[in-house]
């Protein structure tokens, strides 16, 4: 994980962070240092990385000044059994949308996240840049068959609606209040319709531009934050009072 504020966001959500590199050649800025600091006082590893080397071991092409290795969390679906909004990613490819799926569902209150298998690992270096350290903020499940992961979701009673850019019920007349599951499909092809026969419900942003639909992390941030103002008292977004 690299940068300051990812790192101290690691630390916040308890991650286990097992050293942490800084670059020598550049000045350290107070917020670098109140993080080593901060680090050191939890017993983990700091180096210190000679001129040159941090561009070598970074994932990026201009790295931050920091980085740190921090130990991956595990989670499965009996994490899930108290949960009543879990998100769900079908072959979902692209480490920048998986990150930015994970970010939203982190912000709008979910309570796990599944990564079945086909999607992108949600601990590449580029997902958890961007999910913006989400990934350590809730439970996130890795793998699993979408449709046997549906099963179970099922089992724990959560009810199941799929994401589809077009013919599901607007989004705002679902009923997002009950314990709930979205599941997100392929950026190109979406959810086939084999498992689409395993949902509770289809669910769609009405579109009025010319566009054929909504990219797969921009789609989940409207939905996953329907769910919250449906569990809360803030108004449909239509002029209702």
């Amino acid at each position: 994980m690299e940068g300051e504020k990812i790192l101290s966001g690691a630390l916040d959500a308890g991650a286990e962070l097992e050293s942490v590199f800084v670059a020598s050649d550049v000045p350290v800025s107070t917020e670098v240092q109140r993080l080593v600091d901060r680090a050191a006082a939890a017993g983990v590893r700091i180096f210190d990385l000679a001129p040159g080397v941090m561009e070598r071991v970074a994932d990026t092409v201009t790295p931050q000044p920091v980085l740190g290795i921090v130990r991956t969390p595990r989670a499965d679906l009996s994490d899930l059994a108290k949960v009543d909004f879990v998100v769900v990613c079908v072959d979902v490819r692209d480490p920048g949308n998986a990150g930015a799926v994970v970010r939203a569902a982190d912000a709008a209150g979910a309570g796990g996240i599944v990564c079945c298998a086909g999607t992108v690992d949600p601990y590449n270096p580029k997902t958890v840049r961007s999910s913006a350290g989400s990934v350590l903020h809730l439970p996130v499940v890795v793998g699993g068959d979408p449709e046997e992961v549906l099963k179970v979701l099922g089992g724990f009673g959560l009810r199941r609606f799929a994401a589809v850019a077009h013919g599901g019920l607007v989004h705002t007349e679902a009923d997002l209040s009950t314990p709930v599951a979205l599941i997100f499909g392929n950026e190109a092809s979406g959810l086939s319709d084999g498992l689409l026969a395993h949902v509770d419900g289809r669910v769609s942003v009405p579109m009025s531009g010319k566009a054929e639909s909504l990219n797969v992390s921009m789609a989940a941030a409207i939905l996953c934050f329907e769910v919250a103002r449906a569990r809360s008292n803030l108004p449909m977004m239509d002029g209702a009072q």
